[in-house]
């Protein structure tokens, strides 16, 4: 691991003051500091290290994080900015312009404040949808901030700015700006100001209205709570987070980004390393974490990706923007409408992500895809729905039609599957390369994780673990075989063989808080200390879904077998009783591996995560 302090490039802009050099502690013989660059891989002002080296020299791929593989360049530059005076009215092009007529990249960008003057403030995005004629009028006419938002700022406040939204800094904000590793800027409007040779700056008004969004522009922050902090900002290029450090906190680091710090207010230590207001410190990418101490205000720049993953329902569709280390930032849900049919309900699905995209403030270019848990029978190669009973489809091509409708990559699996995938991804199967899941439930779903990958045989259309029969010409099963393992581990069946044994006994104490008519999963398990018959009902429970563990055990051997569904709520109850009788009934005993079973631990947030871990 690399804990570097940063020595930033600083500029002297015509509208800059001299806070980053009086109060901010930045080493230049410049006069005026507009601008430093904290962290800066741009050949218009690399950021060097204490030895003088660039960080292109000081650092290698793999200290930077496998996240930035994926970028020709590096992808982030942050800055902290001094506006003495305000800065010009401003629009940056997206990449796909920039590239075409440039040769560069496109800017988005964000805005922490760091310190505000009183009444100063930032104008960004026009206060109602324009025309381009209108635009044109009032940059000739000199009118051009009338039809700007001017947002009065405070300390703390943070501003996202897609490319293509015009925007300006005003007199008296301090900032810290962190953007896309771009340089490139189209100056619209600069209130007739002369550079120090006396000239007026050029203006790039052509191009400007060629990429300026007319639409109105609303500031939505972000404003989520993260394991870390407050997440101020998400694009493929930078996460940023807000560190509140008041005494020392664990910072969790992996392999996939670097993570630099950049000091706004106070003083901490980082990984033992001073870092004072003003400054930054990159920490190498790397698996473990380092300590931040002190009391301060800290801003972490990472490059972390992001996914889209819907959890297709009877009654709700449920979606949300997971990052690769399994974190949701954010979550919603809206009715499925199955009645309205496949198409209606496709539309749903791509109306959410939609949302979901909007709500974080990134674009389809900065998320991965699509992944999606649909329960029935899934061709998840082909992106298909067989079969899905519930839903009353057949033969649905759900990848293609959401895919046509977001302009996003869309991946699909088994909603059962994608739950085993979440919990061997990030939940209590992490790190195991072969897992076993059921769901119990209304039925038992089943997932399969073998070597490391999901296993989902022909088609896609294996692994429903439930429907194994247990018990030959035993209970009627939902599929219509007998004897399935469903018919006698499901909640339902335990919730059949409780009611049965009610109305058999009058006399049980079930009846004292019970009726067969309110009777739940968890009847007979309340009651198997004080009542046989009670206790009847779940010793058989246990042994009908002990048999099917230990089938399932034999043919697998999986390292864990997890449960899932409102029964687990029992905990050692059934778990205590289930692994001893497997461990008593599997082939080899002892001589072999413990299959260890374990209760799931992600719940109703398992189908998001395991939807996007299909793409990951």
């Amino acid at each position: 691991m690399k804990n570097l302090l940063l020595y930033p490039e600083c500029k002297d802009n015509i509208w800059g003051g001299t806070k980053l050099k009086t109060k901010y502690g930045k080493a230049t013989d410049r006069d005026i500091v507009a601008e430093s660059w904290e962290l800066s891989y741009h050949k218009d002002g690399p950021t060097r290290t204490e030895d003088g080296a660039t960080l292109s020299e000081a650092l290698t791929n793999e200290e930077i994080g496998t996240n930035c593989s994926d970028f020709s360049f590096f992808p982030v530059l942050v800055k902290l900015i001094d506006a003495k005076d305000d800065l010009s009215v401003q629009v940056h092009p997206s990449d796909s312009y920039a590239l075409e007529n440039e040769n560069s990249f496109g800017k988005t960008e964000m805005w922490y404040i760091v310190e505000a003057e009183e009444g100063a403030g930032i104008y960004l995005g026009f206060k109602k949808d324009v025309t381009e004629d209108e635009y044109k009028a009032a940059i000739k006419n000199n009118t051009l901030t009338d039809l700007l938002n001017f947002y009065e700022v405070k300390a703390g406040e943070c501003y996202f700015i897609p490319s293509g939204t015009i925007h300006a800094i005003g007199s008296g904000c301090l900032i810290c700006e962190i953007q896309q590793n771009s340089n490139l800027t189209y100056r619209v409007y600069d209130y007739g100001r002369r550079d120090k040779n006396g000239n007026t700056r050029e203006l790039h008004i052509e191009k400007a209205l060629k990429v300026t969004s007319l639409k109105k522009y609303e500031a939505c922050p972000l404003g989520i709570s993260a394991k870390d902090g407050e997440l101020l900002g998400v694009s493929r290029y930078f996460t940023v987070t807000k560190l509140d450090v008041k005494g020392a906190t664990d910072i969790a680091c992996d392999a996939a980004t670097f993570k630099c710090f950049t000091c706004v207010e106070g003083e901490a230590t980082v990984g033992g390393e001073r870092l004072a207001l003003g400054k930054s410190r990159l920490v190498s990418a790397h698996n473990g974490k380092i300590e931040i101490k002190g009391n301060a205000t800290v801003i972490m720049t990472q490059i972390r990706k992001y996914y889209v993953g819907i959890d297709l329902g009877g009654t709700f569709i449920k979606g949300g923007i997971v990052d690769d280390l399994g974190n949701i930032i954010y979550t919603d849900k809206i009715p499925t409408e199955g009645n309205r049919g496949q198409d209606a309900v496709a539309e749903n699905i791509a109306r959410l992500a939609k949302m979901l995209l909007a709500r974080t403030g990134l674009s389809t270019d900065d998320v991965e895809g699509i992944g999606m848990g649909v329960p029935g029978m899934i061709d998840s190669e082909k992106g298909i729905v067989l079969l899905s009973n519930n839903l009353r489809w057949y033969d649905f091509h759900i990848a293609e039609a959401v895919s046509s409708l977001t302009g996003l990559r869309v991946k699909i699996a088994n909603d059962a599957n994608v739950a085993v995938l979440a919990e061997a991804k990030f939940g209590a199967a992490k790190n195991r390369k072969n897992v076993i899941m059921l769901t119990l439930g209304t039925g038992v779903g089943g997932g399969i994780i073998a070597n490391g990958a999901l296993y989902e045989g022909n088609m896609s259309v294996g692994a429903e673990l439930g429907h194994m029969v247990i018990k030959s010409d035993g209970e009627r099963c939902t599929c219509g075989r007998q004897g399935c393992l469903e018919a006698y581990a499901s909640a339902s069946a335990l919730i059949r063989e409780t009611k049965k044994a009610m109305q058999a006994h009058p006399e049980s104490k079930m009846w004292q808080t019970y009726t067969p008519d309110n009777a739940s999963g968890k009847t007979a398990f309340d009651y198997k200390d004080t009542d046989e018959f009670a206790k009847e009902v779940v010793d058989r429970y246990i042994q009908n879904l002990a048999t099917g563990i230990t089938n399932l055990v034999n043919i697998f051997r999986p390292e864990v077998v997890l449960l899932g569904g409102g029964v687990c709520a029992e905990g050692d109850n059934l778990i205590i009783p289930l692994q001893r009788l497997v461990n008593e009934k599997m082939f080899a005993g002892k001589a072999g591996p413990e299959s260890k079973i374990l209760i799931a631990t992600l719940g109703n947030t398992a189908g998001t995560l395991g939807a996007a871990s299909l793409l990951m």
